[in-house]
């Protein structure tokens, strides 16, 4: 493998801190990446290579050639600078809020990008399916399509591989997942982090772009995807691409298939939180929800008719992170048998990533009277963290992972009904205290 350099946008920021530097520590350290270099950039005063050196020992626990450079990403004599400090083909890794990424590409129009340079994006891409579409014609007036690599972590290929390997790989599955055998489909992410300091992005974002326009509906698209023929990056990615051009709200009023909520003052763990609207550089009247709901159909042969159910919370005081198929009830039940209430449910587990199959049994005691019973069991963890996957995707020019410019505005699609909706007043923003299970008029299935 060649000579390549890594350029972080927004080095200075929290992403390249806690994530991106981990990420790519793990993977160098496979060995799997020789050769490269790395280049902090951002306008930030009191940052130099001394104090980036430190950032990268301590968060990538690597020895890397790398340097420190101050620079306005959104001026095109800098990013100029930025690309001729590269030793190769540089891959420019837009740790920034997509309004600053936006301007950033705009400049480097103006900067005479060298072969086989890769752009590598954070979610959200865009802040509409208008806008999605505007910048990923800008994107490739820089690169071609295929050295574009929009982020997900949540498509870590461990995890993807685990879903797809529990589908397609085990006769005992796939055959009942659809919707004969189906009753509803949910996927969760609720943690018990609040803002975390985190206002300046997350206040103009909120839950339903930060999380379910991006990480679940492409969680959606593996779980609800036909079998490739391969794991191709073409294949692939359109398989999930058809699975996402399917989806739509459940009904046409956002207000029966959608909820927002926001959390109150409450504890987590004997730790006090404030309100959302008084945290440090929230704007309460933007009423920005820190919980979203959805309710979507996927228009398939497989799964019309059957309910998605998407969620993510913050402040929640049970975390909650997984995939639940709940399948129907047997059509009938011999009389004399009792307990047999609970219908039974497939979990798959993200983070730690585990499997478990809830179903219902003879117990002990009355042989007639049956109990509810959990099979576990742990996917293998993977190589690498999540970041590392994607960015051994970037280095190698291996596109599986990265989100597709259609898929981005696919997703956009799925949302505006919604989005649109909660701007115009349509859709209450309800409130549920920090430490709770969220607001009592959830969409979730029992």
């Amino acid at each position: 493998m060649t000579d390549q350099t890594l350029i972080i946008l927004g080095a200075s920021g929290d992403l390249t801190a806690r994530l991106l530097l981990p990420g790519l520590g793990a993977l160098l350290k496979t060995g799997q990446v020789p050769g490269l270099s790395l280049i902090g950039a951002a306008v930030d005063d009191g940052w130099d290579d001394a104090r980036w050196r430190q950032r990268v020992a301590d968060s990538a626990g690597v020895d890397l050639e790398t340097r420190w450079i101050r620079a306005d990403v959104t001026r095109a004599d800098d990013l100029r600078t930025l690309v001729a400090a590269a030793a190769g083909p540089p891959a420019v890794f837009f740790a920034l809020p997509p309004a600053v990424t936006a301007r950033a590409c705009e400049a480097l129009l103006d900067v005479d990008l060298p072969e086989g340079t890769r752009l590598v994006l954070e979610k959200p891409f865009g802040s509409s399916r208008e806008s999605a579409a505007d910048l990923n014609r800008l994107l490739t007036r820089l690169v071609p399509e295929e050295r574009i690599h929009r982020v997900d972590h949540f498509l870590g290929k461990s995890t993807v591989l685990n879903i797809l390997g529990l589908r397609f790989a085990n006769r005992i599955f796939e055959p009942l997942l659809n919707n004969t055998h189906v009753a509803s489909v949910e996927i969760v992410f609720d943690e018990s982090l609040a803002l975390e300091n985190r206002a300046g992005y997350y206040d103009h974002a909120g839950a339903l772009a930060d999380m379910i326009q991006s990480h679940l509906l492409q969680i959606l698209g593996v779980l609800a995807m036909e079998a490739p023929i391969s794991l191709d990056a073409g294949e692939f990615r359109d398989r999930k691409a058809d699975v996402l051009r399917a989806t739509r709200l459940w009904t046409t009023d956002p207000a029966t298939s959608s909820l927002r909520a926001r959390y109150t003052a409450g504890s987590i763990s004997g730790k006090t939180l404030l309100s959302y609207a008084e945290e440090p550089g929230v704007d309460p009247a933007r009423r920005t929800e820190t919980l979203a709901e959805l309710v979507l159909a996927v228009d398939t042969w497989r799964w019309s008719g059957v309910p998605f159910r998407l969620r993510s919370g913050k402040a929640i005081g049970s975390s909650r992170k997984e995939a639940v198929i709940t399948f129907k009830k047997p059509p009938r039940v011999p009389d004399g048998l009792t307990g047999c209430d609970q219908p039974d449910r497939l979990r798959i587990g993200f983070g730690p990533d585990a499997l478990a199959l809830d179903f219902n049994i003879n117990g002990p005691g009355d042989p007639f009277e049956l109990d509810p019973v959990s099979l576990e069991a742990s996917f293998g963890a993977g190589e690498l963290p999540p970041y590392g996957e994607v960015l051994r995707g970037v280095f190698e020019d291996d596109p599986t992972l990265s989100i597709r410019a259609d898929v981005a505005e696919q997703c956009w699609r799925i949302v505006e009904p919604v989005t649109s909706a909660w701007r115009a007043g349509e859709v209450p923003l309800l409130e549920y205290p920090a430490g709770s299970s969220g607001p009592s008029d959830s969409l979730l299935g029992d």
